[in-house]
């Protein structure tokens, strides 16, 4: 890493790329931080045959590389030697490809001779603990200087580990709630999370309706002449420093962070403490300086046969609807139903029509309110129906 004005660019790029993965790509941050040709990032869960890959993206200067991403998830995942190597990884240790492919690997494994053609050969591989069991595997691409990987360059990628979990955990945690892709001045109306925004001084600005109930619940967090503390001692000192990384004085960037705080005969919260850039914060508003993040982890799934028959959706228009519902954005919807962008955004607006919505929002808080109704199962993967 260059010097810490360099640093903290990356950082501030890890921070808005939590909130929103339109702003994944930011390799061209990272990549000039660390002198490499590009990074992959991958995150899964389950073990075995039950092993989920969520989501694998390559990106070189600051660019998705979708054909790359294509080409390894259909043809070189299934085969790829370092993945079940990587599952069983020590946490953030760092790991060259000669170190996980085997010296016959080397020379006749397809996904290494793959590499080479894609200056992958020279890369650096590192494994984290995601949240709730998960797995985020990094690679990082050849150095550009061809001077390999030396120690300073290590060190550089090594500080960027912690941000780069937290980053994931958010974005994760947003996906499940359903805000993946929403902006900070509209993510107070998010119905699976929990939003607190705070200013400089820690003090509270705004919550939305969830935040509210927990604040005044008052078992696991409670707020105090403005200021937000949790119920718990243990708890409370590590909110408090959680608060005092993302809101350091003076001008210094914030750090994320994120906790557990468990409350009497209920599952725990996780809590996510992001720092904000003042840029994106609202226009004419109170600076936001931090946020909190409290997702539901607890929400209940949708069944698309449930809300086809109870809001009058048809087949495809359900599927849409649930897609959403589960925090994916029309793009996404389009790459995983088959269908382009264009069409997804006409079942939207025909939804809209049949219940007089007139945002997305709204849209996904209702079909959310069905979460636990009957219905047949029928799955929404995948389904070619236009």
């Amino acid at each position: 890493m260059k010097d810490e004005t360099t640093f903290d660019r990356v950082v501030g790029a890890l921070h808005q790329a939590a909130l929103d993965p339109a702003h994944w790509p930011l390799s061209a941050v990272v990549d000039e931080a660390l002198g490499v040709h590009g990074s992959s990032l991958l995150f899964g869960d389950g073990e075995g045959a039950a092993t989920r890959l969520a989501f694998y993206w390559t990106c070189t200067r600051g660019e998705r590389r979708l054909d790359l991403e294509r080409l390894y998830r259909g043809t070189y995942y299934p085969i790829d030697e370092r993945v079940p190597r990587m599952r069983q990884a020590p946490d953030s240790r760092v790991l060259h490809n000669t170190e996980v492919f085997t010296e016959a690997e080397l020379r006749t494994s397809p996904v290494y001779q793959a590499f080479k053609t894609h200056r992958c050969a020279d890369a650096v591989n590192v494994r984290l603990d995601g949240p709730a069991g998960s797995r985020i595997t990094w690679m990082v691409h050849d150095p550009v200087d061809g001077d390999g990987w030396s120690s300073a360059r290590l060190d550089g990628m090594r500080r960027v580990l912690p941000h780069l979990r937290h980053a994931v955990s958010v974005q994760v945690a947003l996906g499940k709630a359903g805000t993946i892709g929403t902006t900070l001045a509209n993510l107070l109306e998010a119905t699976g999370t929990g939003v607190i925004e705070l200013d400089r001084r820690g003090r509270i600005l705004a919550a939305n309706d969830r935040a509210r109930r927990l604040l005044r619940d008052g078992d696991v967090l409670f707020d105090a002449r403005r200021g937000l503390f949790a119920r718990a001692p243990t708890a409370n000192a590590e909110l408090q420093s959680l608060l005092a990384r993302a809101l350091p004085p003076g001008s210094g960037r914030g750090a994320g962070g994120s906790m557990l705080a468990r409350r009497p005969a209920a599952a725990p919260l996780v809590l996510h403490v992001i720092p904000i850039d003042p840029r994106d914060a609202h226009p004419g508003a109170w600076p936001v300086t931090a946020l909190v993040l409290v997702p539901d982890a607890g929400a209940a799934a949708v069944d698309p046969d449930a809300v086809a028959a109870t809001l009058d959706f048809t087949r495809a228009e359900s599927q849409v609807a649930v897609l959403l519902a589960r925090g994916m954005t029309v793009h996404q919807v389009a790459a995983a139903t088959g269908r382009g962008a264009s069409t997804v955004r006409s079942h939207v607006k025909r939804m809209f029509t049949k219940h007089g919505l007139t945002r997305q929002a709204d849209l996904v808080r209702l079909v959310r309110s069905l979460a636990g109704a009957p219905g047949t199962g029928a799955d929404v993967r995948h389904t070619p129906e236009a």
